[in-house]
């Protein structure tokens, strides 16, 4: 692949929502991987937000998201539509299990889409609280997929 291909291939996994590109043949290998930023919130229902308070009502609102125990917890959420692993293999142990430390980067699972595996890596550091996807679940955009606390 001569370096004009090259650029238009950078030019592409960039421009789409593909996170991970990998291309291999007899003489070269080519591995393309594309950081993504993920601003993830949930919201319960039991949660009150500004505009749904009136005068008389009084209390805090709460700015992060909370579980029904009041546990803060972030979430996850997936990049695109595809088939979640929880593992590299199937034989292999899951990234990870509920009770693990995680740390901001870490692949928590892949989602496969279009033959593409795509690393769903944690935003944020703290300690898996659930998770709300099996293994070859099929995923929808958004959809979350971990809580972390």
């Amino acid at each position: 692949m001569d370096i004009k291909d090259m650029k238009e291939l950078i030019r592409a996994v960039s421009e789409s929502d593909i996170t991970n590109f990998e291309y291999e043949d007899d003489t070269q290998e080519i591995r393309i991987k594309k950081d993504t930023v993920q601003n993830l919130v949930t919201v319960q229902p039991n949660e009150v937000f500004p505009s749904q308070i009136s005068p008389r009502q009084t209390g805090t609102v709460s700015e992060s998201p909370q579980n029904v125990s009041g546990d803060l917890f972030n979430v996850v959420k997936s990049p695109l539509v595809g088939v979640f692993y929880s593992s590299a293999s199937p034989d292999a142990e899951p990234f990870v299990k509920v009770g693990d430390k995680v740390s901001k980067g870490q692949v928590l699972g892949i989602i496969e889409a279009m033959k593409l595996m795509n690393d769903i890596e944690s935003d944020f550091d703290g300690e898996i609280v659930e998770i709300l996807v099996n293994n070859k679940d099929m995923v929808e955009y958004e959809q979350p997929l971990f809580k972390i606390r």
